[in-house]
């Protein structure tokens, strides 16, 4: 925070030479847990906003942007998607998501901050609904550990991280994508939260490439989020079906089942888009 009350999102490591800011009306929680610095602000212009280790991590204005893509980007590609597992997603959102999907029926989440959890109830309860589903089992502890426990158990995992520095960095190994698809069934589907190619295309290809030698079926789709950094973010997403069509989903919603779902983001049509990417991106990504 500086002395005008702006919050001011820097990091020479990952996005050099810019940031984003947004104007603070209060702070409403500040702490250091076992894991990260956890900052809540109630911000000007997009509602509270959770901040760990100095980075944004949602916004009350945009979150669901974030939200119903890396939920519902991997469960419209799979035909049968009953058992999910979240990997991270201590705010709730993506189990609020995932839980709204008409084949889910179980929802395991693994989260290992559980401060993050507790805060999230209390100032961001538009988005820790989520932990209110029937449908979900949470645990606090570590996600590798935790797949390693549970071997050809799940439809989907979707891993909801913050960026690859701190906690989050081992989720964006080689060795996690190869643990990720020892605890999947057939023909699963993992999704990863995939930062920028505006920001880091070396970085999005070699994870990739991580993911391609443990997957036949692999893709980059892309989400509009104005508070992140250069407004994109794009997501990981794999499956072991090498038929896998991630452009053409398994499921499809009309208007009044996506109005019925409560989504403001995704629709078919938005999940097709999602995997056409810029010609300097595809090239980069994908040659």
């Amino acid at each position: 925070m500086n002395p005008a009350e702006w919050f001011s999102e820097i990091s020479d490591e990952l996005w050099p030479g810019q940031c984003f800011s947004l104007k603070v009306k209060s702070v409403l929680h500040e702490e250091r847990s076992k894991y990260q610095d956890i900052k809540i602000v109630q911000s000007e212009s997009h509602g509270v906003v959770l901040i760990l280790d100095g980075i944004i991590q949602c916004t009350e204005r945009d979150e669901f942007a974030y939200q119903e893509q890396i939920s519902f980007l991997p469960l419209c590609c799979h035909p049968n998607p009953q058992k999910v597992l979240i990997v991270g997603g201590g705010d709730g959102g993506v189990a609020r998501e995932v839980a709204k999907h008409p084949s889910v029926t179980e929802v395991h989440q693994v989260e290992i901050d559980e401060r993050v959890v507790e805060l999230s109830k209390q100032y961001l309860p538009f988005m820790a609904c989520g932990f209110d589903s029937p449908k979900l089992r949470l645990t606090i502890g570590d996600g590798f550990e935790y797949m390693k426990q549970h071997e050809g158990v799940f439809d989907v995992i979707i891993t909801d991280s913050s960026d690859p520095i701190g906690p989050a960095e081992s989720l964006f190994r080689e060795s996690y994508f190869e643990l990720a698809k020892r605890a999947l069934r057939p023909n699963g589907v993992i999704c990863s939260q995939g930062g920028s190619f505006w920001l880091d295309p070396a970085h999005v290809r070699s994870t990739l490439d991580y993911c391609r030698k443990h997957f036949p079926r692999v893709a980059y789709g892309l989400a509009a989020v104005p508070s992140y950094p250069t407004g994109q973010i794009g997501f990981f997403i794999a499956s072991l079906n090498p038929e896998t069509k991630f452009a053409e989903p398994c499921r499809t919603f009309d208007e009044k089942e996506i109005d019925r779902l409560g989504l403001r983001y995704y629709t078919t049509d938005v999940h097709r888009a999602a995997f056409t990417l810029p010609r300097f991106a595809a090239k980069a990504l994908y040659e």
